[in-house]
């Protein structure tokens, strides 16, 4: 009998494959010390209460205290949450999130009177504080809220709502433990006839198979769970909708949607905008699902099989190093410095490879200000995905180690609207390194048809995300009840309208709704979108440029949140204010579709 090949238990995982937290806290003993430290100087916050609109000394004082506490805090929240990930079911990990956890809700509601006490101080003498320089420092930060005071409680009900913040967790928490660690999708014959565990992470394997019969009984018993599980998830994705609304609501904001938009100054236009622009150019989609049903001889198509390469039998398979050199091939044209210390985290330990027993599905990167840029993978060598996923989450990872090395703490902790502009400028350009060097037909419409498949799932996708969320939101707000069935009518409507009227679509799809991580952190995955639009513009701005585009660019990556994103972009060399780079890359997109259907 063919040996069942399982996931291996963290223990068992070779420590080179896996991250070094050193640079955050060197063990668990040490990260205890820091913790209890941290845990003391809260109480610090009590000799500024009510003292604040007193001198811009004194103000400057208290900022400094809490900026000083707010990184102790983010050092200890990213050991902890990195810990937890490398196995979800690991109880050791989740009683030191947990602990933080509590003791951070704490430490806000001790600091919540400092945003009602700023926006208190009169309009005349906040402006004589700017001025002081004793406030250098933070002008822009206090700039900035200001920007909140209309939306801005009292001290009581500050202190109320930051009282919450655990409690109002506890959606996505459930979410996370149920997903990650709970749910047990059982093992599956691949096409070679291995027994492997279907997980999460093994999914997207499997859903690359060049067997059909593979592929679809991947997708329907990977799906029995979340039906078996279907009224749990829905109550808890209407939760975290409520929550949104509830917050939203608490402070005055017109919807869930505007309060999402407003720190990052974006107006509704550049949400609304990319759906209409994605709708407009829905044709050019189905035409690519029809001709991915023709090229595949298949007589129907179905979501399972929209993730294989239309031409299967072309493997591409990259070992690490071999990924960390392709990709330090493609991005070249960023200059030495930046390829260098890339080379040095890909090829040391920024990484957490591959999947083990209990660890948190996915990719991320997560950059601090005091510690490595760290990237969570589950790297599968035949998967060419994984390759671009890599590529993606070091763009993140480079982002955060630039703008650490160049801003201040206040200012160093770019929004998500410009980090996924850096991640999938870096994709453009192993896009572009990989195409230049084909050497067939077959080989260069691969890699179209993966360039395809990444627009497809970045912009068309993401943007059917952002209509559901917008929509749900809405149900929301209007008073309509959040159910199983209605999550999964709004869904299918979806479906429908984005995969079209000749696509194959199984019911078990509509339960897609309940596993898609960010939508426990509503108004995110717009920024998919608008960041690969604005990424394929500034990559050929980049790669056709000189030296002054590249500075432009790489001034960006070092900006953090020293502005807001819309004006970081422009700096760059983009207006994300304008339909143009949607539409650009979605003609761009249309473009392709013609090319691959000749090559094929």
């Amino acid at each position: 009998m063919a040996k069942t090949k399982t996931l291996p238990a963290r223990s068992q995982v070779k420590a080179a494959d896996t991250w070094n937290l050193s640079s955050l806290f060197s063990s668990d003993k040490a990260w205890e010390r820091a913790f209890a430290s941290w845990e003391k100087k809260i109480a610090g916050y009590k000799k500024f209460r009510g003292t604040l609109g007193e001198s811009a000394e004194q103000l400057a004082a208290c900022l400094k205290f809490d900026s000083k506490l707010d990184r102790e805090s983010e050092r200890l929240a990213y050991y902890a949450s990195l810990k937890t990930s490398e196995d979800t079911a690991d109880s050791r990990y989740q009683a030191m999130m947990a602990r933080f956890q509590n003791v951070a809700s704490r430490a806000g509601q001790e600091a919540s009177y400092i945003r009602p006490e700023i926006m208190a101080i009169p309009v005349a003498k906040f402006r004589e504080f700017l001025d002081d320089r004793a406030l250098k420092r933070f002008r822009l930060m206090l700039k900035r809220m200001r920007r909140y005071k209309r939306y801005t409680l009292g001290r009581r009900e500050e202190k109320l709502l930051a009282m919450q913040s655990e409690m109002s967790g506890a959606t996505n928490r459930i979410f996370s433990q149920l997903n990650d660690a709970d749910l047990k999708f059982g093992t599956l014959k691949n096409e070679k006839g291995e027994t492997v565990e279907l997980s999460s992470a093994t999914l997207s394997v499997f859903l690359q198979s060049p067997k059909r019969t593979v592929r679809k009984a991947a997708f329907h018993q990977y799906y029995e769970q979340y039906q078996g599980h279907e009224n749990t998830l829905a109550a808890t994705l209407a939760g975290s909708i409520h929550r949104d609304v509830y917050y939203a609501r608490a402070r005055g904001y017109d919807s869930a949607l505007s309060a999402a938009l407003f720190p990052d100054n974006v107006p509704a236009t550049v949400y609304d905008n990319l759906i209409s622009a994605v709708r407009a150019n829905l044709p050019a989609v189905h035409r690519y699902y029809d001709l991915r049903r023709r090229k595949m001889k298949l007589k129907d198509i179905h979501h399972y099989d929209t993730y294989v390469p239309i031409l299967s039998k072309l493997e591409k398979k990259h070992t690490w190093q071999q990924a960390v050199d392709v990709i330090l091939d493609s991005l070249a044209p960023l200059g030495s410095e930046y390829t260098a210390v890339l080379k040095k985290g890909l090829e040391g330990r920024w990484c957490d490879r591959y999947p083990n027993r209990g660890k948190r599905s996915g990719a991320f990167s997560a950059g601090s200000y005091d510690g490595d840029p760290y990237i969570l993978m589950n790297y599968q060598p035949t998967v060419l995905d994984h390759v671009f996923t890599l590529t993606h989450e070091a763009g993140h990872s480079m982002h955060s180690y630039l703008s650490s090395k160049h801003q201040s703490f206040e200012y160093y902790g770019y929004t998500i609207f410009v980090a996924e502009v850096a991640s999938t400028f870096n994709e453009q350009l192993l896009s572009r390194h990989l195409l230049a060097r084909t050497r067939s037909k077959q080989e260069r419409a691969y890699l179209i048809n993966h360039d395809l498949d990444a627009i497809r799932g970045t912009i068309i996708r993401q943007t059917m995300f952002a209509e559901f969320e917008k929509i749900t939101h809405a149900m929301a707000e209007a008073g309509e009840p959040l159910t199983v069935e209605s999550f999964k009518r709004v869904y299918r409507e979806l479906l429908e309208a984005y995969f079209g009227p000749d696509f194959a679509i199984d019911d078990e799809l509509s339960l897609e709704c309940f596993r898609i991580p960010h939508f426990y952190r509503a108004f995110y995955v717009y920024k998919y979108a608008t960041g690969l639009s604005a990424a394929i513009a500034l990559a050929q701005r980049v790669t056709e440029g000189g030296k002054r585009e590249l500075d432009d660019y790489l001034g960006f990556l070092k900006g953090g949140c020293s502005k807001y994103p819309l004006d970081l972009l422009r700096g760059a060399g983009v207006d994300m204010e304008q339909p143009d780079a949607v539409n650009t890359a979605l003609e761009h997109f249309g473009k392709m579709v013609d090319e691959l259907d000749s090559l094929l």
